[in-house]
């Protein structure tokens, strides 16, 4: 039996992509039980997790998808200010809410109660779950503003148009698969901007938006993923660095308090002398 070419390509990318994953979530569970060892000046742990709204291009529908996502972030030093961020999503949904009647007889989907009074009570929505790794260069400013660019890819596991309804104070969920109508794979450029706190060394806090690439409908052009995430880090274990720098703040900051301490003392002591 000879094998298509473009086939082989896709065989080859899917088994790639999968032993990246798996590997790379092998690696959290071992920053996660060694934590401290594993941190260290050139590459940081952390989780990473937030809040996505998405949408999917050329549909009818222009409302936005919202949906929490959660994994685990990798930041490697290359140069004084640069890194390299990667990391996995291993929970992630994106698509578009509010699914119309054109978009349903589309997507070839069920539809219902578009033909009674009452259909005004459901909603539909196209969800789709990929497990999603940035490959981003990341830039770190001095006043802890980071700016990043580059590719995202997703690989897809799940996908499913769900209708929600409320009929006579009932509420209700019906969900459809219709996971082989959507490509596997999903490319996309991705721009974000971020800042950390404790000058540099605490939890980060960032926007990300993701521009899609690839087409998400089989044999259908034009229909594309957008997302904007709103970002939260927090880093697995700190390196002796890291925990050297943060007592130094400390240190400082105990400094400041305890100096605006002596100086509201002797601003009392000032007062009762100057009514003497």
């Amino acid at each position: 039996m000879i094998l298509n070419p473009i086939k082989m390509k896709k065989y080859f990318f899917a088994i790639f992509f999968i032993f990246f994953v798996y590997n790379l979530q092998s690696q959290v569970l071992i920053a996660l039980l060694l934590g401290d060892k594993l941190n260290t000046g050139k590459i940081e742990f952390g989780l990473d997790g937030g809040i996505n709204f998405s949408n999917i291009s050329n549909l009818e529908t222009d409302k936005y998808l919202r949906a929490w996502n959660l994994g685990f972030y990798f930041d490697i030093k290359m140069k004084d200010q640069l890194f390299f961020n990667t990391g996995v999503l291993v929970k992630s949904s994106v698509g578009t809410d509010n699914l119309t009647q054109s978009d349903l007889e589309f997507l070839g989907a069920s539809i219902y109660n578009f033909e009674e009074e009452n259909f005004n009570n459901g909603n539909y929505s196209q969800k789709i779950s990929y497990f999603l790794v940035p490959t981003l260069l990341k830039y770190k400013f001095k006043n802890h503003i980071h700016v990043e660019a580059g590719p995202q890819f997703g690989l897809m596991y799940k996908a499913w148009i769900e209708y929600n309804y409320e009929e006579g104070g009932d509420s209700g969920r019906i969900k459809e698969n219709n996971k082989e109508d959507v490509n596997r794979f999903d490319v996309g450029l991705v721009g974000g901007i971020g800042y950390r706190f404790l000058k540099g060394l605490g939890w980060t806090v960032g926007v990300r938006y993701q521009y899609g690439l690839t087409n998400v409908y089989k044999d259908v052009s034009g229909k594309r993923n957008n997302s904007l995430y709103l970002k939260l880090n927090i880093p697995f274990g700190i390196s002796q660095e890291k925990k050297d720098e943060i007592n130094k703040i400390k240190d400082k900051n105990s400094e400041k308090k305890e100096a605006k301490k002596q100086e509201k003392k002797e601003a009392k002591k000032n007062k009762k002398n100057n009514n003497l």
